[in-house]
C-alpha cells in the first residue's frame, strides 16, 4: 500500500472517555482529510479503507480480528467461512464453505457464486481499476480478461480455477500461496459480489453490505462522504461480534473535507474538544505544529502508535548519473536520518529505519547495507571518499522529487545539507500536484524520488515484489511501483524462489536473501518507520489501534458515550 502520509506508544488511558465501553448508541463522526478512489470493494486498496469497511459493509471469507497483540492481531480467523481454509499439501489449492444464513442488505443470501464472481473481477483490470491484483499472478487461469468480456471457454477456465460445489469454494494457484489466508483477510480480492448489482466501472461508488451497516441511499459521494446506518438484514448470529466487528453506533457519519488545510483544522477542533467534534475521530494525523499542544487533559485523547508504513529514497536507475553503484551508496552513507526524522517532528513522529521491510512483518531485520546501529546522522566525509575513489566528478547535480508539503520542505531540507555535503549538489523538487504516477513513468526527470509503503498483509511478498520486481511493474510508459526502475536477474530469481517456497519459513528466507541483494545494490535508502498520531473527541469510547486497523483507530472497537 502506497504511504500518503514495535509499539511507539499507546492510549494513555482505557479509551473510555469516562464513560462505559462497549454500549450500543448514538452517532460517530469521521472527520475525513481526502477522498476514497473507489467503494467497490474489488477496487479498494487504502489501508484504513480495507479495515475500516471490512468491519462495517463488506464480510471477507476470513478476517484479522480486532487484538492489540502483534500476533493474534494478524492471524486470520473465519468470517464468511466457517474456518480460515483448508490447503493442499503443497499451498496449490485452498478450500473454503461458507456459513449459512449471511445476506446482503437487500435480503439474499451470500453465496459461493457471490464469490466467486467478486473473484473474477479482479482479471478486468481495464474496467475494475485501483486494487490489489495478486489473483492475476497465482490463479490458476491463463488469458482470463474477467466477466465482462470473456467468451464461453474462457469463463469456464476460471470457474474451473474458481470452483463452486454447494457452499464449497476452491482457489487452484498454479503455485503455492502459503498465506493465502492472510492475503484474503487483508485485501479484498476475493470478496463476495452481486453479480445483479454489478454495473462494471459504473459501480465505483456503489455499496451493497453484508455487514453491519449500510450507505443510506447506497451510494456515496467522492467528495462529501455518506451516512452510513444500520443493516436490518445483518444477523450477528452468523458474526463474532466480539472478535471482528461490535458495531457500537447507530450512525456514522463520515465527512469528507479535501481541501489542503483540512487535517489540521480538524485536529485544531479535536484539540479544543469543541462541542462538534466530541463525537469524533479523524483520519487526519496530528502535525509536528500541534504536539505542543498535547498536554493535560489532552493527552487523555491521544494515541502514538508506529504504522506499516516505511518511507524511502529510491535512485532513478534510468538516469545516468545513478549507473556507478558508488553513486547510490554515497547517498546512503551521507544520508542524516537522524536529523531527518528530527525535521519530521522527532520520536513521536517516526524512527530511523534500516530496512524497507516494516518490523511489524514477518522476517524484518535490519538490511546488512543500512544497519548502523545507533549512528544515523550520516558520514559525509566518507560518502565523499567513495565518490572520489569511483571517480566521480564533484560537485555532482542531482534532482530530488518528493511529494511538497511544509513538513517534507524541512526534513528534505535535511536531506539537501548532508547530501551536498557529501559532493553533490541537490535541486529539491517538491510536487504539489499528482506524484506516484508521475515518479512511475521511465523517463521522468528525477534522480531520486522519496517514496513510502506499506505491506498489504504481514509479509514481505507484499513488499518486495511490488516495489523491486520488474516483470509485473514495466511497461513502456511506466515502471509501476518500481519508482527507481530497478531490475536485477539476481533478485527476481530469489523472488521466484519466495513465491515457490513450500512452507512460510522458506519464503520468509529467500525474501531476507532477496532484500540483501537489494541493499548491496542500493536500490533503495531507507529513512523512517513512520508513527501515526490520533486524537478523539472526550465522548469516543475503545479508542485504540491494531494490526488490523494499520495503526488507524480501530473502528470495530469504537462507540460513543453521549
Amino acid at each position: 500500500m502506497t504511504l500518503l502520509a514495535a509499539c511507539g506508544g499507546g492510549a494513555t488511558d482505557d479509551g473510555s472517555g469516562g464513560s462505559a465501553e462497549g454500549e450500543k448508541g448514538g452517532t460517530l463522526k469521521v472527520l475525513q482529510h481526502f477522498p476514497y478512489e473507489a467503494t467497490d470493494p474489488q477496487r479498494i486498496y487504502y489501508g484504513v479503507q480495507l479495515s475500516w469497511f471490512r468491519r462495517l459493509m463488506y464480510r471477507g471469507l476470513v478476517a484479522f480480528p480486532m487484538s492489540e497483540d502483534a500476533e493474534e492481531g494478524t492471524t486470520p480467523v473465519a468470517d464468511l467461512a466457517t474456518d480460515t481454509g483448508t490447503p493442499n499439501e503443497d499451498f496449490t489449492e485452498w478450500e473454503f464453505t461458507l456459513k449459512e444464513g449471511v445476506t446482503w442488505e437487500d435480503g439474499s443470501e451470500v453465496t459461493c457464486e457471490d464469490v466467486q464472481y467478486g473473484t473474477s473481477r479482479v482479471f478486468a483490470n481495464d474496467l475494475i481499476t485501483g486494487g490489489p491484483n495478486y489473483t492475476l499472478s497465482y490463479i490458476d487461469v491463463e488469458d482470463y480478461p474477467g466477466p465482462y468480456k470473456a467468451n464461453e471457454k474462457q469463463q469456464a477456465a476460471f470457474e474451473d480455477a474458481v470452483s463452486c460445489d454447494g457452499r464449497t469454494i476452491t482457489f487452484r494457484m498454479n503455485k503455492p500461496w502459503v498465506d493465502f489466508p492472510q492475503a484474503a483477510a487483508g485485501m479484498m480480492m476475493t470478496d463476495p459480489y452481486k453479480e445483479s448489482f454489478d454495473e462494471g466501472a459504473k459501480s465505483q461508488w456503489k455499496v451493497l453490505s453484508n455487514g453491519p451497516y449500510k450507505v443510506e441511499g447506497g451510494t456515496w459521494d467522492k467528495n462529501s462522504g455518506a451516512t452510513l446506518v444500520r443493516n436490518e438484514a445483518y444477523d450477528a448470529e452468523t458474526d463474532d461480534p466480539e472478535a471482528l466487528r461490535m458495531a457500537l453506533p447507530d450512525t456514522i457519519e463520515v465527512d469528507i473535507d479535501p481541501s489542503d488545510t483540512a487535517g489540521e483544522l480538524f485536529n485544531d477542533r479535536l484539540i479544543q474538544d469543541s462541542a462538534d467534534v466530541k463525537n469524533a475521530i479523524t483520519t487526519a494525523r496530528v502535525a509536528p505544529s500541534q504536539f505542543p499542544s498535547i498536554t493535560g487533559p489532552v493527552e487523555e485523547r491521544y494515541v502514538n502508535v508506529l504504522s506499516p508504513y516505511v518511507s524511502y529514497f529510491t535512485p532513478n536507475q534510468n538516469s545516468p548519473k545513478m549507473k556507478d553503484a558508488a553513486v547510490r551508496e554515497a547517498l546512503s552513507v551521507a544520508l542524516d536520518v537522524n536529523g531527518y526524522v528530527k525535521a519530521l517532528g522527532g520520536e513521536v513522529a517516526a524512527e530511523a529505519a534500516e530496512t524497507i521491510i516494516n518490523p511489524a512483518v514477518s522476517g524484518s531485520e535490519p538490511n546488512p547495507a543500512f544497519d548502523h546501529g545507533a549512528d544515523n546522522d550520516g558520514d559525509p566525509q566518507a560518502a565523499q571518499a567513495l565518490l572520489e575513489e569511483a571517480g566521480v566528478n564533484t560537485p555532482l547535480k542531482i534532482t530530488l522529487g518528493y511529494p511538497k508539503s511544509p513538513t517534507a520542505d524541512k526534513s528534505m531540507a535535511i536531506v539537501k545539507e548532508s547530501w551536498d555535503a557529501a559532493g553533490f549538489d541537490v535541486t529539491l523538487s517538491g510536487q504539489s500536484d499528482t506524484y506516484y504516477d508521475v515518479i512511475s513513468k521511465p523517463d521522468d526527470d528525477f534522480d531520486v524520488t522519496w517514496a513510502g509503503w506499506g505491506a498489504d498483509w504481514p509479509s514481505a511478498m507484499t513488499v518486495l515484489p511490488p516495489l523491486f520486481d520488474s516483470r509485473p511493474n514495466f511497461s513502456p510508459t511506466t515502471c509501476g511501483n518500481n519508482y527507481g526502475c530497478y531490475q536485477s536477474d539476481e533478485f527476481e530469481s530469489k523472488i521466484d524462489e519466495a513465491a515457490n517456497a513450500g512452507s512460510p519459513e522458506e519464503q520468509v528466507a529467500a525474501l531476507q536473501e532477496a532484500d540483501k541483494i537489494l541493499g548491496e545494490d542500493y536500490a533503495y535508502i531507507p529513512t523512517e518507520v513512520t508513527k501515526f498520531n490520533w486524537l478523539r473527541g472526550s465522548e469516543v469510547t475503545g479508542f485504540t489501534t491494531t494490526p488490523a486497523s494499520s495503526s488507524y483507530p480501530e473502528i470495530g472497537l469504537i462507540g460513543v458515550q453521549e
